[in-house]
């Protein structure tokens, strides 16, 4: 069901933009560059039609939103959960853990005695 929405959900995207594209503005839009042949194709109620069109999409737009949003709040599924917290990792994986935390150690001590040397200087003005 959700994938189903979410392809719908991207055809509907698409499509609206498309009309909003095909509307003439102040600009003439995106119409006016393959020669007006969105004018021609649907006759003299171009604007009628696509304005009842990007209504029509405006509104499955937002449909298909927040049935994804409601969908998506129920399953409340997370990537974590097949996640073993108990588990050892592989020896190169720990040897990368390792080399990481020795360097955040010792920023951490760097960072540490830079404190302490501010923390004298203001003590002996």
């Amino acid at each position: 069901m959700t994938i189903f929405l979410i392809i719908v959900h991207i055809f509907v995207c698409l499509f609206l933009i498309l009309v909003i594209l095909l509307q003439a503005g102040k600009g003439q839009g995106l119409s006016n560059i393959f020669g007006g042949g969105a004018q021609e194709v649907f006759g003299a109620k171009t604007p009628i039609f696509l304005a009842k069109a990007t209504a029509v999409c405006a509104a499955l737009f937002l449909i298909t939103s927040i049935s994804l949003a409601i969908i998506s709040k129920h399953q409340q599924k997370s990537v974590m959960e097949k996640v073993e917290v108990g588990k050892k990792l592989p020896a190169k994986q720990e040897a990368v853990n390792t080399k990481e935390q020795k360097a955040e150690k010792q920023e951490t001590k760097e960072t540490k005695n830079l404190k302490t040397k501010e923390l004298k200087d203001v003590e002996n003005k």
